[in-house]
């Protein structure tokens, strides 16, 4: 982790995410570290809202997507409040181009960091660092070539050296590059693990249950789960069990 600089007040932090499990445990490893103060939790973007002009945190995590006022709606007043990373499940390149362009600071995907490279980033945003994960480093990169970015120049967030980073999209931790999923897989296991049904999954992607149960089937054979719960696990990493494979 960087140097924190001199003693002084705790970074002020608001938590914006809709699962009450990585809430919970965000809040618990931010609170965990000294120089770090959770001072409110939000289920929604206008919960996050409400907070962040009661509070007027350092900084904001803001989960993609939430009931009600989503993270993307929230986000233009939230980055002028402070400094605001994404820290969510969705890594399609036109969510994470719409967050930059909306004011976001920095955005990780869940599963592809460890704690200490998430509070790295967190006071790498602070300081007004720009930090991105290496999952969504290209499609900013590809977006920058076709739209001049204000997040110009790009730091990735990974601590690893430069040689090792330029190999490729490799990770210590799970992700459906390592699982070998598709693209449209990729789409409904994020929906998955947001906590959507069936039913939510057909309606956000245009498609059939039918259709939706068969992505499913798919996915968790290639997960090796036999559960909603267990394929979570894998996919945010949670579970070591496909680490060595």
């Amino acid at each position: 982790m960087p140097d924190q600089g001199l003693p002084g007040p705790p970074l002020r932090v608001l938590v914006a995410d809709d699962n009450p499990v990585v809430r919970a445990g965000l809040t618990a490893l931010l609170s965990a570290h000294p120089g770090i103060e959770v001072v409110a939790e939000a289920a929604d973007g206008g919960q996050a809202l409400a907070h962040a002009r009661c509070h007027r945190p350092d900084l904001v995590l803001l989960d993609v997507r939430m009931p009600g006022t989503d993270g993307l709606t929230a986000l233009p007043e939230l980055a002028r409040t402070a400094p605001v990373m994404m820290l969510t499940y969705s890594r399609e390149p036109e969510v994470v181009a719409e967050a930059l362009h909306r004011g976001a600071s920095g955005y990780l995907v869940h599963g592809e960091f460890t704690a200490d490279e998430l509070l790295t980033a967190v006071w790498e945003v602070s300081r007004g660092r720009p930090t991105l994960s290496s999952a969504v480093s290209l499609a900013v990169s590809h977006e920058s070539r076709q739209t001049p970015s204000r997040m110009q120049p790009v730091v990735a967030q990974s601590s690893k050296p430069r040689s090792a980073r330029a190999e490729g999209p490799r990770r210590r931790t799970p992700g459906w590059l390592d699982f070998g999923l598709s693209s449209r897989e990729v789409e409904v296991m994020d929906l998955i693990a947001s906590g959507m049904n069936n039913r939510q999954i057909a309606a956000a992607c245009f498609i059939s249950e039918k259709t939706v149960k068969n992505h499913i089937n798919r996915i968790f054979a290639k997960l090796h789960s036999s559960s909603r719960s267990e394929a979570i696990a894998h996919w945010l990493g949670t579970s070591r069990e496909g680490w060595s494979r």
